[in-house]
């Protein structure tokens, strides 16, 4: 018997690769026992109604994009359908995402229950924001919930302020067995280490966009005294502008990396690099999967943010002064110079933080209980 249904509105769905659309996906296929439905943006013009491992998914066909949100004609139409066919005992609406948020608040019966999860407040879109926040607040009014993903971003976030009595922590979960050690990786480790002529690997991985502050490891892999390679995978709307701003043969543009190498990667590391600088990095799902896989991150102090959370500053990691590039090069130099006692105690800890703390066996004990909460 079905514990209840649960619509999961994202803003896109994997295969789409996003932060909060791995968030969701980890979320529908974690959580047992319920009935799941998705309504999320197709990455086309086109409406598609499909299966996706087992979930029924309607990606709504997209005419336009303004602000980083897409804009469906048809979106009304869809959310409303499904509220009337599917009748949700909850809908998970993840945000940011205001088109879906104006229309959910519109749209949603009295007695379904809402849970905001809030990944991120919105930052950069400053001008369009002021247009918004009048249905933001009421989305937080009508919210059942607000699942936010650390208490330091619980804690900074302006939006949430009046609502705290509704906050619940809910950390990001990963995906242990996409990154757990598997039979023959350590081939592929040494292969990726003998290819780099054995030096010790710095690597970053995400989208190439600069709130990811990828100009800063740029600029602070000048002042890093070590014998190392610096990995870059991932790409995006800087990567041509980052690839033009350094002639360092250190510096490796690696491109996309496929899901089945990310553990490879991390594992053939060092260090992870993890030079983000706005709150727009509100948790760093990334940070988490190469921490557990007990490679120490080196990453900025970001006030707001639940990556200086996840991360313990001194013991799973090293944390420096936001956009301190000097700084930032001294704490690599710090777990690479001689230090491999250092590094490997970080890495410990790291590993030992995330398996107890932040996989999604441990996250859906906590949705499960919030559910349960909200239905009964």
């Amino acid at each position: 018997m079905s514990k209840g249904k649960v619509l999961h509105i994202s803003k896109f769905y994997p295969p789409y690769k996003g932060g909060i659309e791995d968030v969701c996906y980890s979320i529908v296929n974690s959580m047992d026992g319920y009935e799941h439905r998705v309504l999320c943006f197709n990455t086309g013009k086109e409406t598609v109604d499909e299966m996706y491992d087992g979930v029924p998914v309607l990606r709504v066909g997209v005419q336009m994009q303004r602000y980083s949100q897409p804009i469906a004609f048809a979106y009304h139409k869809a959310l409303k359908k499904e509220l009337e066919t599917f009748q949700p005992d909850i809908i998970h609406l993840h945000t940011p995402n205001p088109f879906a948020s104006f229309l959910v608040c519109r749209y949603i019966k009295s007695h379904m229950k809402l849970v905001v999860h809030w990944h991120s407040d919105i930052i950069k879109q400053k001008f369009t924001y002021k247009a918004y926040k009048p249905f933001e607040t009421k989305l937080l009014k009508r919210a059942d919930a607000i699942f936010a993903t650390s208490p330091n971003y619980a804690e900074h976030s302006l939006p949430l302020k009046p609502y705290k009595d509704k906050v619940k922590i809910v950390p990001n979960g990963i995906n242990e067995e996409k990154i757990a050690p598997k039979e023959g990786d350590q081939e592929k480790i040494d292969q990726i280490r003998d290819k780099y002529q054995g030096k010790k690997i710095i690597f970053f991985m995400g989208r190439h966009v600069s709130y990811k502050g990828i100009d800063r490891l740029i600029e602070a892999e000048k002042k890093i005294k070590s014998d190392c390679v610096i990995l870059i995978a991932g790409d995006g709307s800087l990567t041509n502008e980052l690839k033009a701003s350094t002639k360092s043969e250190r510096i490796q543009f690696i491109g996309k990396i496929r899901d089945e190498e990310i553990r490879l990667y991390m594992r053939a590391a060092s260090v992870f690099a993890f030079p983000s600088i706005t709150k727009n990095e509100a948790f760093g799902i990334v940070l988490a999967e190469a921490m557990y896989c007990a490679t120490p991150p080196v990453l900025f102090s970001i006030e707001g943010s639940g990556v200086n959370w996840l991360n313990q500053n001194g013991v799973t990691g090293l944390e420096v002064a936001n956009s301190d590039t000097t700084a930032f090069a001294s704490a690599i130099d710090k777990l690479l110079l001689n230090d491999n006692n250092l590094r490997e105690e970080m890495g410990e800890n790291a590993h030992k933080r995330i398996a107890e703390n932040f996989t999604m066996a441990r996250i859906k004990m906590i949705i499960d209980k919030e559910y349960e909460a909200l239905i009964h």
